[in-house]
């Protein structure tokens, strides 16, 4: 699902235009990754948490010239589904 199918699925459902819902579905993703920036994860009883991930430096090569090279230490973000949302798959 795309976020214009979201937006379009929760339009018809409350009846709200689409614009609104636009807005709020922004919000909402806004809010969320503020407090994974702060708190360093978002829980949400039901469905998951994201949190905050790093990453080892590992080796890799490139693609194009296919040199070795050392692919640096990062930060990411990983969701880990709850045991309901797991059960409903």
């Amino acid at each position: 699902m795309t976020k214009a199918e979201l937006i379009e699925v929760l339009a018809r459902a409350t009846r709200q235009q689409k614009k609104i819902v636009a807005t709020t579905v922004e919000m909402t993703f806004d809010q969320i990754a503020r407090a994974i920036r702060k708190d360093k994860r978002f829980w949400m009883p039901g469905f998951g948490t994201f949190s905050v991930r790093r990453r080892k430096p590992r080796a890799g090569f490139n693609p194009r010239t296919k040199t070795a090279m050392t692919i640096p230490a990062a930060r990411t973000v990983g969701f880990r589904p709850a045991p309901k949302l797991k059960k409903s798959l």
